[in-house]
């Protein structure tokens, strides 16, 4: 997987709604929103960076446009994870999974859980 660009959180947070909805035109996005709702232009600008970042398609729907990930969430998730482990954890899991241990913000069943995760991952190998 190549390198994907990082977002903001305002972008991630647009991009979103297309991973959850799929295919939507500018218009549905601000919809998606809670009021009070961005302005529609703040939401296009928005959009128009996911796409230059590679992160959306257009195309030409009847007289709009409307726009598709293209870029899988999976994808996305993976390569954000792994700049933060670079980043923070010296490149290491043993110390990412050692902080949770720390911060006691994973139990002995989800270690459990993990090593079995780890040890199937393996044998399919």
């Amino acid at each position: 997987m190549s390198t994907i660009p990082k977002l903001t959180e305002k972008e991630e947070e647009v991009m979103t709604f297309f991973w959850q909805n799929g295919r939507l035109a500018i218009r549905d996005v601000v919809a998606l929103y809670p009021e009070p709702q961005p302005h529609f232009n703040t939401v296009s600008t928005y959009v128009h960076i996911l796409e230059k970042k590679g992160y959306l398609t257009r195309e030409k729907v009847g007289n709009s446009l409307a726009y598709s990930p293209a870029i899988d969430i999976e994808d996305y998730r993976k390569s954000t994870m792994k700049g933060v482990i670079r980043r923070f954890f010296d490149n290491s899991y043993m110390k990412i999974v050692s902080s949770f241990i720390k911060d006691e913000d994973i139990s002995v069943d989800e270690l459990k859980e993990l090593i079995k995760i780890v040890e199937k991952t393996k044998e399919k190998k």
